[in-house]
């Protein structure tokens, strides 16, 4: 039962929204101010590091020589440390290693992601609706080639207007080539041809229990 209730406010709180017009600008809850000082505590800009073979709950070099070709970056091991801290699962290591991690949690959403309380948003303005509302929210993004990676970053809670979500997209917290603690949706994904300007990126979300 509860997790029916759970379903239904997940679905109804978001049609609640706070990003509704370009003038005043939406609330952010103290529970969504939470998750963001437990983001930023994990220091992405410093750990996570591109290249470099690392431990994917610390993100710090594990001393394993790095064997794989190519910038090899760490967007889907960041995420999935970042959703453990938080409490929450999204596909991870070992269940899943961390090559080609960020296309198999996109299809992992899709598929077994429900039954784990991860509930797909309709669009930008749904996914920073939610991260205001204190959810941990995703935005994911499959490679059309599965042999190459796809992408994946938190959005953050933030105070934008509906012309700057459809200009930019939401803020993103995500490790890359070069890692953020906030950069926008658009020149976060910018390294995957297509995926903003094509709406190839998806969003999910999933609630949180904080203190």
């Amino acid at each position: 039962m509860f997790a029916v209730l759970r379903s239904l406010v997940v679905g109804l709180v978001f049609l609640a929204g706070g990003v509704t017009a370009d003038g005043d600008p939406p609330s952010i809850t103290p529970k969504a101010e939470w998750i963001k000082a437990q983001l930023d505590q994990m220091d992405v800009e410093s750990k996570w590091p591109a290249g470099v073979h690392i431990d994917w709950r610390t993100g710090l070099p594990d001393g394993e020589p790095e064997s794989l070709v190519g910038k090899h970056t760490h967007c889907s091991a960041f995420v999935a440390a970042a959703a453990e801290r938080l409490g929450v699962y999204i596909l991870r290591p070992p269940e899943h290693p961390q090559l080609l991690l960020a296309n198999a949690q996109n299809e992992w959403l899709q598929s077994d992601g429900a039954a784990q309380g991860w509930r797909r948003l309709a669009d930008a303005s749904a996914a920073q609706d939610a991260a205001n509302l204190g959810f941990l929210v995703v935005a994911s993004y499959h490679n059309r080639n599965d042999a190459k990676p796809g992408h994946i970053a938190i959005v953050l809670p933030g105070a934008k207007s509906l012309s700057a979500l459809a200009l930019e997209g939401p803020d993103v917290m995500q490790a890359a080539t070069t890692n953020s603690a906030r950069i926008s949706l658009r020149d976060g994904f910018a390294g995957h041809r297509g995926a903003f300007e094509g709406e190839r990126i998806l969003f999910f979300a999933h609630a949180v229990d904080a203190p």
